[in-house]
C-alpha cells in the first residue's frame, strides 16, 4: 500500500513519530558530591554537547545558598539579581558550583540539614528551579550521579536506581528534567516492597528511630485505595526521616516524602499525617487564586476517607473525627487563603464530605467525589472557580454545597 493510500489516522501518527524518532539526543549529567566538613554539596551539570543548549536561566533566590561558580572555557556565566544564565559553548561543557545544605525555618527546626553521617535534602536546592532553551529537534537525557564521603554507605532517591549511586531523571512533564524529590544519602537503614507496579523505600539514618517497618505496613495496607482514586503508578516511591531537629512534620515531594521519625502515622484524631502526604504525591495537584483549600483539604479528606474505606476506621470512630474537625473549624469563614491553616484545612474536609454525598445522591451512586478529583489531577494548576466548574459539569447542574460563603472571599481564618 502506497503512503497515499494509508488511512489518514495513520498518516497523522506518522507525521508525530518521525520528528520524535529524528530527535537528538543529548546527554546531561549532574555529578553531586558532598563535604560534610564544610556543609556544603558541589555540583556539576554537564553536557555532551552544548551547542544543544541556548541558555538555562536559574533562580538563585535570595539567601545565597548558592557560591563559586565555574565553567569551563567555552561557556559563559551571568549572574544578576538573584539569577544566573548560563549559555555553554560547542562540544562538551560544564557547570560547577557549590551549594550550602542545611537549611532551617524561623522555627529553628531543619527542612534540610547535613551531619558527619548523612545528609537529608530535597534535590529541587540542588539544582535550583530554571527555564532552558534549547535547539530544535534536541532531546536532553538527564541521570544523576552522587560522590560520597568516605564512611557513607548509600543513597537514595525518588528516581529509578541505574547503577551504584546513580538514577536516571525523567519528567516527561518538563523540558529541564532536573533531580527533584527528597534526597538522602550517609549511614541508612532501609525497608523495601513492591506495591502495585511501584517500588517503594522507606529509608532513615541509623539510629533516628524511624519505624520503617510500619511504615511499609501501613502504606501496603492503603495503597489499593489509594490507586482507585488516583490512577497512578509511580516507578518509584522513596519515604526518609529523621529525628529532632529536623521539622516535627510531613513533606511531599516529586515521587517522595518525608515524615519526622517521632510523627505518629495515625494521629489521636483519627487522621494520618503519612496517608496526607502520600495524597500529595499520587494527585499532584496544586492550586492558585487562594485556593489552597482544594490541595490540603482533599489530602486530608482522603486521609480519611482512604483509611475508612480500607476498614481501619469504625464509623463510631469516622464521626467521633467529624466532630473533632466541627469543633476545630468553628470559626472559619472563608477557605480562601493562599496557604491554609489547619482549621481551613478542617473546614474544608467538612464541605468536601458534604458534597461527596451530594454528588453520590443526585447522580444515584454512579459519580463521587473520587471523580472530581481526578478531573483535578489533569490540571496544571487548580482555582476554586475550575473545582466548580468540574463539579457542576459533573452534576448537570448547580450543585448547593458548592453555593457557600466560604467559597467567597473573606477573613479566611479561625
Amino acid at each position: 500500500m502506497s503512503r497515499r493510500q494509508l488511512p489518514l489516522l495513520a498518516v497523522l501518527l506518522l507525521s508525530f513519530v518521525a520528528p520524535l524518532q529524528a530527535a537528538k539526543r543529548v546527554d546531561l549529567d549532574y555529578t553531586v558530591k558532598f563535604v560534610p566538613e564544610q556543609g556544603i554539596a558541589e555540583v556539576e551539570l554537564a553536557l555532551e554537547d552544548g551547542g544543544a543548549v541556548k541558555f538555562l536561566d536559574l533562580n538563585l533566590g535570595k539567601e545565597q545558598a548558592y557560591s563559586d561558580f565555574q565553567t569551563n572555557s567555552e561557556s559563559r556565566w551571568e549572574e544578576e539579581s538573584g539569577r544566573g544564565v548560563w549559555r555553554p559553548g560547542p562540544g562538551k561543557a560544564h557547570l560547577r558550583y557549590q551549594v550550602k545544605v542545611s537549611h532551617q525555618r524561623k522555627s529553628g527546626r531543619f527542612d534540610a540539614r547535613m551531619t558527619d553521617d548523612w545528609t537529608l535534602l530535597r534535590g529541587d536546592d540542588l539544582v535550583p528551579a530554571g527555564r532552558l532553551d534549547q535547539q530544535d529537534g534536541v532531546r536532553l537525557v538527564s541521570r544523576l550521579q552522587f560522590e560520597l564521603p568516605s564512611g557513607w554507605k548509600s543513597v537514595e532517591t525518588g528516581w529509578p536506581r541505574i547503577g551504584k549511586n546513580r538514577f536516571r531523571i525523567d519528567n516527561p512533564e518538563r523540558l529541564f528534567d532536573r533531580p527533584t524529590g527528597w534526597i538522602l544519602a550517609g549511614k541508612l537503614g532501609s525497608r523495601r516492597a513492591r506495591l502495585g507496579e511501584t517500588d517503594v523505600a522507606v529509608s532513615a539514618p541509623v539510629g533516628e528511630g524511624m519505624r520503617r517497618m510500619d511504615i511499609l505496613t501501613l502504606l501496603t495496607f492503603v495503597w489499593p485505595e489509594m490507586q482507585n482514586v488516583f490512577p497512578r503508578d509511580p516507578e518509584k516511591l522513596l519515604v526518609v526521616g529523621a529525628g529532632d531537629p529536623m521539622w516535627r512534620g510531613g513533606l511531599s515531594g516529586p515521587n517522595s516524602l518525608f515524615m519526622h521519625a517521632d510523627r505518629p502515622l495515625v494521629s489521636e484524631n483519627g487522621t494520618s499525617s503519612l496517608v496526607h502526604e502520600l495524597v500529595h504525591v499520587f494527585s499532584r495537584i496544586s492550586d492558585a487564586d487562594r485556593s489552597d483549600w482544594i490541595s490540603e483539604g482533599l489530602a486530608e479528606y482522603y486521609a480519611i476517607e482512604l483509611m475508612r474505606r480500607a476498614g481501619g476506621m469504625s464509623e463510631d470512630r469516622y464521626q467521633a473525627v467529624r466532630e473533632h474537625l466541627t469543633e476545630w473549624s468553628r470559626k472559619v469563614d472563608s477557605l480562601r487563603t493562599e496557604r491554609s491553616s489547619g482549621p481551613i484545612t478542617a473546614r474544608a474536609v467538612l464541605l468536601l464530605q458534604e458534597l461527596d454525598r451530594e454528588i453520590r445522591q443526585r447522580s444515584k451512586g454512579r459519580h463521587s467525589l473520587d471523580d472530581v478529583a481526578r478531573g483535578l489531577m489533569r490540571l496544571d494548576r487548580v482555582t476554586t472557580d475550575d473545582f466548580i466548574n468540574i463539579t457542576e459539569t459533573m452534576l448537570g447542574g448547580g450543585s448547593k454545597v458548592l453555593d457557600s460563603r466560604l467559597l467567597r472571599y473573606g477573613r479566611g481564618g479561625a
